[in-house]
């Protein structure tokens, strides 16, 4: 399947009699465009027939014409967490070793956990590079923990530029491709976030921004505004839907934006995008009772429908619709949640769980927002309450699943590690009649998915990847490749210990993943040595 997003191609055949309109989609992919109105178009009625075609611009590839004429093309490859709006799509091909093809040494930063100094090396949750492809030549962008986003060669690991932020960069950003970019500037735009690095009690903390990513210039900066949360960072990956931009920030505004940085306008001392809603609250006044001021979202949004999907910290998925301009979904867990919604090849929705705020497990539960929130859960997998570090158990990373390179015949699979030291592996379409029925809450009570494999990788908050036959996951012990068949039989090929809790992606055979020990690696199947 090709990564090229959702294209519509209208064939608009006008007559004296009226007006025809053939539309024909191509599902090459995963965001949703807007067809052409028949008032949009200007119709001449001296022409017996004229034929036009409506070609929506591609989200992932673009090309500009510079002033000498020369043409500059640029290819998204992991434009976003989990690259595209449905968040399950990690790269092309995955190495089949694990040797070091090249380092890059990311560094430190000081960074304030409550009134605490800490120093924190590398990078973290959720941390998973960026790829693009400039005129054929691939570059990464790598937020860290030295307060910098980085562009780096994706060849060699050299440094190309570096903005700084005010602190630590935990999330993944987001690429933008501006089709209507009067400048090489402007062409494309990275989305990043930050941790505050202020009192979160100042007037202005500008912890989200724009960045070019051609020349690593800012473009405007977003305040985050003082709420109910006690957070102002912003961890989450922005989902851009035709040139609108959609995020939950950790104060848990809800925020539809316009990421062009010529509609920016001077706002509080700041260059700041032009805001569509940010109203919205993704908690209500009982969360704030039970969680206190634990009400972030840190997860990015999903697109599925005409919905998009946001799950929070302060106990909810919400559904937000496109179509009326309004969240009209609600499934209450009570928990805290930092997974983004995973899509599933069924179009239903995997959520994972932390055990915190509640009396039952953590896990991960399949929800079908087809139905209504009462009627959505299909089944709830648990995993063990067992705690780790400020962490009392659950699933703090998100799913990997098997959508985009699933074979005929093999089953939809879903991969997660958990706080509790494994890696499950389970068949999302079939139900463990066998197992007890599980809960998250003590109340309610959900069938078990099928476990096709579970391996102890040590504790991770990282999110697994598959890559047609291969696995890889990331833990606190070290990073695991995996091969498995068509029957589910799983072999561990190869083993690094480079302790890790942000999340890798593949190109062409070669892996990608930030460290806890202060450096971003290159992994593949070459030596380093040779």
């Amino acid at each position: 399947m090709d990564r090229s997003g959702k294209i519509l191609v209208g064939i608009i055949a006008i007559t004296f009699g009226g007006i025809v309109v053939l539309l024909y989609q191509l599902h090459l992919g995963h965001v949703v465009v807007p067809t052409m109105e028949a008032s949009q178009l200007e119709l001449d009625a001296s022409k017996e027939t004229t034929v036009v075609i409506t070609h929506e611009r591609n989200p992932y590839k673009g090309s500009f014409k510079k002033q000498d004429g020369s043409i500059f093309t640029l290819e998204l490859l992991n434009a976003s967490f989990l690259h595209n709006p449905m968040r399950n799509y990690y790269g092309d091909s995955a190495p089949s070793q694990l040797n070091v093809l090249w380092k890059h040494k990311l560094g430190q930063g000081i960074t304030k956990v409550g009134t605490e100094e800490k120093i924190w090396k590398g990078a973290g949750w959720t941390g998973q590079p960026l790829i693009v492809a400039e005129n054929g030549e691939k570059y990464l962008i790598q937020g860290a923990y030295d307060h910098h986003l980085k562009k780096i060669d994706a060849k060699t690991g050299q440094l190309i530029w570096q903005y700084q932020y005010d602190d630590v960069i935990k999330g993944t950003g987001s690429l933008w491709l501006n089709h209507q970019a009067d400048s090489l500037k402007h062409f494309c735009v990275i989305l990043q976030g930050s941790r505050a690095g202020k009192s979160t009690y100042a007037t202005t903390i500008p912890s989200y921004r724009a960045i070019s990513l051609i020349t690593g210039e800012e473009l405007w900066r977003l305040n985050s505004a003082k709420t109910a949360s006690y957070s102002r960072d912003v961890d989450a990956s922005a989902l851009i839907v035709n040139d609108t931009a959609y995020i939950g920030l950790e104060n848990s505004i809800w925020t539809i934006f316009d990421p062009d940085p010529k509609n920016a306008t001077q706002r509080g001392g700041l260059l700041q995008p032009q805001i569509y809603k940010n109203k919205d609250t993704l908690y209500l006044k009982s969360d704030w009772e039970k969680h206190q001021g634990n009400l972030v979202t840190e997860a990015s949004p999903t697109l599925l429908g005409h919905r998009i999907y946001i799950a929070s910290g302060s106990g909810h998925i919400w559904g937000y619709n496109l179509q009326t301009d309004s969240i009209d979904w609600d499934y209450y867990v009570g928990s805290d949640i930092d997974g983004s919604p995973v899509v599933t090849k069924d179009s239903c929705l995997l959520v994972t769980i932390e055990k915190q705020y509640i009396k039952g497990h953590g896990g991960v539960l399949k929800l079908n927002p087809s139905k209504s929130p009462n009627e959505a859960v299909e089944w709830f997998f648990p995993t063990e309450n067992k705690p780790f570090s400020t962490w009392d158990g659950g699933v703090i990373g998100s799913t990997g699943v098997n959508y985009s390179f699933k074979k005929l015949g093999e089953p939809n699979i879903a991969v997660f590690t958990a706080i509790d030291g494994f890696m499950y592996v389970v068949n999302t379409d079939s139900l463990d009649l066998t197992q007890p029925k599980a809960t998250f809450d003590s109340t309610h009570f959900f069938s078990q998915p099928t476990l096709l494999f579970k391996y102890k990788t040590g504790s991770s908050i990282s999110t697994p990847i598959i890559i047609k036959d291969k696995l890889i996951a990331a833990s606190y012990k070290g990073i695991y490749l995996f091969d498995f068949d068509s029957n589910m039989n799983f072999k561990l090929r190869d083993m690094v210990k480079v302790r890790c809790e942000s999340t890798p992606v593949v190109d062409e055979g070669k892996l990608y993943v930030a460290s806890r020990n202060g450096y971003l690696y290159c992994f593949g199947n070459v030596d380093s040595t040779k």
